[in-house]
């Protein structure tokens, strides 16, 4: 009667355990997609960025997160593969590269928030040389990455429109006006004349090129929070069902389909 009851137990266990275990096998696979969407996001919005800012160490995070996210893929099959065969060893492997993958996660959050409090020193290092080179004749690819910055984060100048003064470009071109891209979106007769104030955009870009890197790198800190954190429920329940598996004499029972008499 006791055994009967100690077999239903473990049945109900291994069943909890099983079933977490495949929800999280799913959440990995997910996680495989978004962790790799997160590190192509940074490597596509930085080229936009770039030249505002010069350390390409910047980007080891979203490398290791791009890499994370491959091997989290591998790792779920892995998962896969020993749970329905209940393999010792491939749950233990599981256990083991999941804990590595782990430790990397807290690696990428740490760098995540080193590199996060640089970005203010490199941007104010990098943007005054970059809008003293700009040019609106022959723009090259420093001079559209002004104009694209000041569209998109509707901004003008290092800290307003009036910094346009101080570069070789206003004062060459000698027509009192800064590029068309200060000029404010909703306005279709903007000439960029300092005359009219009113047209442009009065906030400067230097701080909300600064805001944009910065939240950048929080989705990539908050990705590796979050999927660490699932990583430590699928670390428990592997090694529920593999101290199970190993150590208590009734499961093994119950796994080889025998019964107590």
């Amino acid at each position: 009667m006791m055994f009967g009851k100690v077999i239903t137990l473990l049945k109900e266990g291994r069943a909890w355990c099983s079933k977490e275990l495949t929800v999280f096998l799913w959440l990995l696979q997910a996680a495989a997609g978004i962790l790799c969407y997160v590190g192509a996001y940074v490597f596509i919005t930085y080229d936009d960025y770039d030249h505002f800012f010069e350390d390409v160490y910047t980007l080891i995070p979203a490398v290791i997160i791009i890499a994370v996210g491959t091997l989290l893929f591998i790792i779920g099959l892995i998962g896969c593969c020993a749970t329905i065969r209940e393999s010792r060893c491939g749950l233990a492997t599981f256990v083991i590269i999941l804990l590595l993958v782990f430790i990397t996660e807290v690696v990428v959050v740490v760098l995540g928030y080193i590199y996060r409090a640089k970005v203010e020193d490199e941007v104010d290092h990098s943007i005054r040389k970059v809008y003293n080179g700009y040019n609106g004749t022959n723009p090259d690819a420093a001079s559209r990455a002004i104009d694209y910055v000041q569209r998109q984060l509707r901004c003008c100048g290092i800290h307003n429109y009036s910094d346009w003064e101080n570069t070789v470009w206003f004062k060459q071109t000698k027509n009192n006006s800064v590029p068309l891209s200060c000029c404010k979106a909703a306005l279709s007769n903007c000439t960029g004349s300092l005359t009219r104030p009113m047209d442009l955009y009065s906030e400067g870009c230097e701080a909300l090129v600064v805001k944009k890197l910065q939240e950048i790198m929080m989705y990539v800190i908050w990705a590796a929070l979050a999927f660490a954190a699932i990583q430590l429920l699928g670390m428990l329940c592997a090694c529920i069902v593999l101290c199970r598996r190993s150590r208590d004499p009734a499961y093994e029972l119950l796994i080889a389909g025998g019964t107590y008499a």
